[in-house]
């Protein structure tokens, strides 16, 4: 009997063919913005409506509308700019420095044996040194200036991201890299077609620590001798136990790891687009 016949011969209680719905999304997450802003939001109205109700006391948490009053004072007499704007400028320039020179390494160790037996020791004997407790050593090296903050933020930003970059490398499929041998592929290719894009999401995501690292050292570098820059904005509002000046500084950090943050979520759906 034919397969064309059974299929017309099947009994009728059998019933109507239904649909079954792809469960193969892989744990893909799925875009939920809204439940985050929803969090804040509900956050930040508890917290008012706790200080205003008096059962939080105004010296342990200002109102979130009096810190937005700050913030606005900020904007308008220009004093946002002077303080972020330096700021901007010495993250950028010590991640970039050591955010590069981290995956640089990262890759040399990942590849190549003499660089890792001789390398890895090393990186495992700094990484878990304090990097704020090295700014007094940076400030007689470098200097009390700029030199030392790009030096702190630098170093700071470099170590997890030698980790993170060579640990990713050693996670690439190995198979792959067979494969293209056999294919004849030189090594260079390898390198450039397999063993970088395999390795990507780990570098991505250990540039999100580091560059939240750099943030967290930016604040202290600012603190010894800075005039402006948000670590010192901070600083003179924590000294004159002004709270609303000490939160608006702390939100203004807040938005910046939200900014870095996102801005590397896009780096990640352009460059690994091909995982989707």
């Amino acid at each position: 009997m034919s397969d064309t016949t059974a299929a017309t011969e099947r009994p009728a209680s059998d019933g109507p063919a239904m649909e079954v719905r792809f469960r193969g999304g892989g744990f893909a997450p799925q875009s939920r913005r809204w439940v985050g802003v929803a969090v804040f939001v509900a956050l930040v109205a508890l917290v008012e409506w706790g200080t205003r109700a008096g059962w939080i006391s105004p010296l342990t948490l200002p109102r979130p509308s009096d810190v937005f009053g700050t913030f606005v004072e900020l904007w308008n007499s220009g004093l946002l700019f002077k303080h972020l704007g330096p700021s901007l400028s010495r993250l950028a320039v010590g991640a970039a420095l050591g955010a590069s020179a981290g995956v640089l390494l990262g890759v040399l160790i990942g590849l190549f044996s003499y660089v890792r037996a001789g390398l890895v020791p090393l990186v495992a004997a700094i990484f878990p040194i304090p990097k704020i407790a090295l700014l007094p050593l940076f400030v007689i090296w470098f200097g009390i200036d700029e030199g030392s903050k790009y030096a702190l933020i630098a170093f700071g930003t470099f170590t997890p991201t030698v980790v993170a970059t060579y640990g990713a490398v050693d996670n690439v499929d190995r198979s792959l890299i067979r494969m293209g041998q056999s294919f004849g592929l030189s090594w260079l290719s390898i390198v450039r077609k397999i063993v970088l894009p395999g390795a990507m999401p780990g570098i991505l995501s250990g540039l999100r620590i580091s560059l939240a690292i750099a943030i967290i050292l930016l604040v202290a570098a600012e603190m010894l001798g800075a005039e402006y820059g948000i670590g010192a904005y901070i600083l003179q509002a924590g000294s004159l136990y002004d709270l609303e000046r000490l939160f608006a500084g702390v939100v203004i950090l807040s938005l910046l790891g939200v900014i870095v943050s996102a801005a590397i979520a896009q780096i990640e759906r352009r460059v690994l687009g091909w995982r989707t």
